[in-house]
């Protein structure tokens, strides 16, 4: 599969190809302020498979909390494109709303930290839930 995207603005695009390693909602904290409240769709990729193809993403790391995930966004329209985690090295995290074409998604595998989901969160029938990440 490829998989092609980039951000609102149009500033930063990326390319990858190959299968999806998994398919996740992350109900955390963290990723509900990246999602505006909500869950945050991903689709973990090879990271080695995964490039910017137009622009380059600034990145932000919080220095408070250890080990922290490396969050990278567009710098012109704020736009979150993907996240990198030292969870799951050689792994990118492709924001979904992001792909030019999100149905290649097709919906979670697994929905994971849910400790933190809130009530209006809802998780698809038959989908695994972890609260936190899966063993």
């Amino acid at each position: 599969m490829k998989v092609e995207g980039g951000c609102y603005c149009g500033e930063v695009r990326y390319s990858v190809e190959g299968d999806a390693l998994f398919k996740a909602q992350c109900h955390c904290r963290e990723c509900q302020y990246i999602a505006g409240g909500g869950p945050n769709f991903t689709m973990g990729m090879l990271e080695a498979a995964f490039s910017y193809t137009k622009g380059e993403p600034k990145e932000f790391k919080r220095t408070d909390i250890d080990p922290a995930v490396t969050r990278e966004f567009c710098g012109t329209c704020g736009t979150s494109l993907s996240t990198r985690s030292p969870a799951a090295p050689g792994v990118v995290l492709i924001k979904v709303g992001t792909m030019d074409d999100p149905t290649l998604f097709e919906g979670p595998q697994v929905a994971i930290y849910t400790c933190d989901k809130q009530a209006f969160h809802m998780i698809p029938e038959g989908v695994a839930t972890f609260e936190g990440l899966p063993g």
